[in-house]
């Protein structure tokens, strides 16, 4: 006879079940200990199984939380379970896989996941021949409930399946799967083709052995009703350009037919996963033969994608022009490390619009000014439209095209770059925001023309926008300067008065955030202008408000690096040694080279470099900690991190 609960102990888990779901957060703290005190107990774990997969008198959010608290048990400490508990709870699951509750099932699947991830496969051999054969059930919530827990084995556990460890399953499945993209219902379609999908890039021997079968159903399905299908078929073929470019090849043509449809599609997550195609193709060698005949059809589809919608505008609160008063979230704030910023506009794509923009920006890399006589027209009318959102995704397109299209630009630089130098004063803050980015694109061209025409309108607006009252459009135009500082170098040694009166200013003016771009602003000036920093009147202006910040800070507080940066760039590094001396800042150093993160220890290793160069005498009492972790940055898979330790070591040795 199968295990059975006792009556008093299972009330006293649906008790603790019921007030975990209180929203007070003293009655959650008890929970926390009661649960800690139950997972003493062997077969405590057999109670939540039971709860989740026998007692249908529950309520499902109940039982799916039951479900939950034994997945991350299963993650803390399944080894340590009781073998019968082990496999008590691998019967329950392949018992319950069908419930009737969606949302049982799901949990169900994300429980047999858990412990697939566990490294139970090998040890569990009869899980994927049982999921397998489930899947022929007749049973719709039997058949769907295997496919969601097949798929997260799928995404979780792809190398092993791929492996004689566990049998190579994928000799059987693949084709399995196949099967499945016929069916009657729109998720179990959506299932086999996600599970395949997951064996596309490592170039799975079952999958290529069925490679033009997993094709043909492709294009059976390529149109179905259901998104979630759709954005699975754009997502193969995306990643099927490749590892198998040769079988598609003969098809590319009905393929970019229906990208160009895809990416038009009304369900924003179907269309960014076939504005992606764009992007894989564009590193193909066949890009310019097999896509050049569509430019003129597909650059209006990438403008017009690169529009806000009307969510978009409200989730980016485009109507509220003047927030700076508003303290930053914590939230929001992410590392930045001077020395560090990209210009690319891939890095972190996170929507259709950015999508959109970097496909343009890789495209006109590859087809160069042979874009300009299809993109040249559009620009015209969209930078110029009285509608703003047209007008500002005309000027993102513009700064999106300028590293491939330059040559192309030139001639009509003359006329725009002081159009865009206009545009900084708009009512918009959003169309604000963009111009500073795509002027920041083009400041190699403007430092050398004359100043009078460009650079010193463009730098008076900037500075301008860096004291913005909008905190979106302070950070891109701190950010924009930051680039032109790069581009003119001494160029701007005339102007140093000028600019550092307003960088200073904006010490007052910055949340948190801002502040930090603030600081890599001031780093890349000195970076820039080197020595003609270093005269009284500017290290008059800079110290008070760097100092005024520094001693506003706790010593444990991470943003002492990117101030500490700033003030050791060249020609303020005599002012620190007071307040190095005067703060934990070692012991932190020490810390961030340890962190997981290897942005920070990049940008430790940066700090250690600076350190060493300006005041050798702290860093050398610490080397006996620093140096053995130095060597182990030596790693070129983090090629940077292994560049900054490097040059720390050699800073310390050029000090000895």
């Amino acid at each position: 006879m199968s295990w059975q609960p006792q009556p008093d102990g299972l009330q006293q888990i649906l008790q603790i079940l019921k007030e975990s779901q209180s929203p007070d957060t003293a009655t959650q703290r008890a929970v926390q200990q009661k649960l800690e005190e139950l997972n003493k107990y062997p077969d405590f774990n057999n109670y939540l199984i039971f709860v989740l997969t026998k007692l249908k008198t529950e309520d499902e959010p109940t039982r799916s939380l039951s479900g939950l608290i034994l997945k991350n048990n299963v993650r803390s400490h399944y080894h340590q379970f009781p073998n019968e508990v082990r496999e008590f709870i691998k019967s329950e699951c392949l018992q319950a896989i069908g419930d009737p509750s969606p949302l049982i099932r799901a949990t169900v699947g994300i429980l047999i996941t858990t412990i697939a991830s566990r490294g139970e496969l090998s040890s569990w051999p009869e899980l994927l021949p049982t999921l397998s054969n489930l899947l022929d059930s007749t049973d719709y919530n039997v058949c769907e409930g295997t496919f969601g827990a097949l798929q997260k084995i799928c995404e979780d556990s792809c190398d092993i399946m791929d492996s004689d460890a566990v049998n190579r399953p994928l000799n059987y499945l693949i084709p399995k799967f196949l099967q499945f993209f016929r069916h009657a219902s729109p998720k179990i379609r959506s299932h086999s083709i996600s599970c395949i999908n997951q064996f596309i890039l490592s170039r799975s021997q079952a999958l290529m052995v069925n490679i033009d079968t997993f094709i043909e159903g492709l294009f059976l399905v390529a149109v179905d009703d259901d998104p979630d299908v759709r954005k699975n078929v754009c997502r193969a073929l995306v990643m099927l350009l490749e590892v198998r470019l040769d079988r598609l090849s003969p098809h590319m043509n009905n393929i970019i037919e229906y990208m160009l449809l895809r990416t038009q599609d009304q369900n924003d997550i179907v269309a960014l996963e076939a504005c992606e195609f764009w992007l894989s193709l564009a590193e193909q060698q066949v890009c310019r033969d097999v896509l050049g005949p569509f430019l003129p059809r597909l650059i209006p589809v990438l403008i017009k994608g690169m529009r806000y919608s009307e969510l978009d505008v409200i989730l980016l609160k485009g109507d509220v022009e003047d927030d700076e008063m508003i303290p930053d979230r914590s939230e929001d704030i992410r590392p930045r490390f001077h020395k560090s910023r990209t210009h690319q506009i891939r890095h972190s794509i996170s929507d259709g619009r950015k999508c959109s923009a970097a496909a343009l920006d890789v495209l006109a890399s590859v087809f160069r000014d042979e874009l300009l006589p299809v993109l040249l027209p559009i620009l015209k009318e969209t930078l110029f439209h009285s509608d703003w959102v047209i007008k500002e995704s005309g000027i993102l397109a513009l700064g999106a095209i300028a590293e491939g299209c330059m040559t192309g630009m030139i001639p009509h630089l003359p006329e725009l770059i002081p159009y865009l130098t206009n545009c900084l004063a708009e009512k918009k803050a959003l169309v604000r925001a963009i111009t500073c980015w795509t002027l920041s694109r083009y400041s190699h061209w403007v430092v050398q023309q004359n100043h009078d025409a460009y650079l010193k309108p463009l730098m008076t607006e900037l500075l301008k926008r860096i004291l913005d009252s909008n905190k979106r459009v302070q950070e891109a135009a701190c950010s924009a300067f930051a680039t032109l500082e790069e581009e003119a170098c001494t160029e701007l040694v005339p102007y140093l008065e000028f600019i550092l009166q307003t960088l200073v200013f904006a010490f007052s003016k910055y949340q948190h955030k801002n502040l930090l771009i603030l600081y890599d602003a001031i780093g890349t000036l000195a970076d820039s202008v080197g020595h003609h920093l270093n005269r009284p009147e500017f290290i008059n202006m800079l110290m008070p408000p760097l100092i005024m910040k520094w001693n506003a800070l706790k010593d444990e507080d991470k943003d002492l690096f990117p101030l500490l940066e700033v003030c050791l760039a060249e020609g303020l590094n005599g002012q620190i040694e007071q307040l190095i001396g005067s703060s934990n800042l070692m012991q932190l150093l020490f810390q961030c080279m340890q962190d997981p993160m290897p942005e920070v220890r990049q940008s430790s290793f940066a700090l250690l470099g600076d350190l060493t160069k300006a005041c050798f005498q702290h860093v050398q009492a610490c080397l006996p900690d620093f140096l053995p972790i130095l060597g182990q940055n030596l790693n070129p898979e983090y090629i940077s991190v292994c560049n900054n330790a490097t040059w720390s070591i050699g800073e310390i040795a050029v000090k000895y």
